[in-house]
């Protein structure tokens, strides 16, 4: 017989996921949503550098096509769906960890941001959001004459 390390974290953590999902399950209820497999967010970050705000999502295994990337009155909203591979049953998994289902992610975007010069792409399970500054407007120097 094989001795196996007690890990009590491991038993907290265990803990601290199942009332993750009874949480979400509560308020997805609550708010009307229908509940599929589990209501989730992809985490992201945000960031920026002298040109542009840049947003990173975590999407993998999630077809292109099942993302929608979407800017109205100044909010940025990612939209998409998870979907559970048809091929395997339920009964034949041992675990199941990932959330399943569809997302919603929504960000207010500051007045800086140029919305016609926005893009977007997906490497390696990573949706990457570039939204460019506008060019300031530089203050322009007045020459006053003196008569």
């Amino acid at each position: 017989m094989a001795l196996v390390k007690y890990n009590p974290f491991g038993e907290l953590r265990n803990l601290q996921e199942q009332m993750n999902r009874l949480l979400d399950m509560t308020w997805s209820r609550e708010t009307g949503e229908e509940f599929k497999e589990g209501v989730w967010q992809p985490p992201v970050d945000i960031y920026e550098d002298a040109e542009s705000v840049i947003i990173k999502a975590e999407l993998p295994d999630i077809d292109q096509k099942d993302i929608e990337v979407r800017i109205e009155n100044n909010t940025l909203t990612l939209k998409g769906e998870r979907k559970h591979d048809k091929d395997i049953k339920k009964e034949n998994y041992h675990r199941i960890e990932r959330y399943y289902g569809m997302f919603q992610r929504s960000f207010a975007l500051p007045v800086t941001i140029d919305q016609d010069k926005v893009q977007a792409s997906c490497d390696r399970g990573v949706l990457t959001i570039i939204l460019p500054k506008r060019e300031e407007v530089k203050p322009k120097q007045i020459t006053v004459e003196v008569k």
